[in-house]
């Protein structure tokens, strides 16, 4: 890995987060209340072989969310982690012959209800959690 890509990752993954909230977090507080849903993966996927330098990236950025989290804990701003539950499919994995044997891939579109949910109403006492999609249905219950 050459540094210049090392550093392009870490500027995505984890500067960009702290751009992202640096510019909306004034704009929150001026409005009275705002929404951070960060992106995790599963801790295991952090650490993995082979992930410099995605993983120390998201495991980075985890820790900027929950440090976040606990700088605006008296605000009317949430900040929460949502990760798929497992490897998704982005274009971004090698095809299917080149993966390890049984690695199935999830829909992304798994992220678009607990994402629309955090937004909206029903989640605004929910903060510094960690939620996994795959895991949202039962997260929530019935209905």
């Amino acid at each position: 890995m050459p540094p210049a890509g090392f550093r392009a990752v870490l500027d995505t993954n984890l500067t960009g987060y702290f751009l992202m909230a640096r510019a909306v977090v004034p704009r929150m507080l001026a409005a009275g209340a705002g929404r951070i849903v960060n992106i995790s993966m599963n801790h295991t996927t952090m650490n993995r072989r082979g992930f410099v330098p995605y993983g120390p990236a998201r495991a980075g950025a985890e820790a900027l969310s929950r440090i976040m989290a606990a700088d605006l804990r008296d605000t009317p701003i949430r900040v929460n982690l949502l990760l798929p539950g497992g490897a998704t499919e982005t274009g971004m994995l090698p095809p299917q012959a080149d993966r390890p044997g049984g690695l199935s891939l999830i829909d992304p579109a798994v992220m678009g209800p607990p994402i629309v949910w955090l937004a909206s109403p029903l989640a605004r006492d929910v903060h510094d959690e960690r939620i996994v999609a795959t895991e949202f249905g039962q997260l929530r219950g019935p209905g």
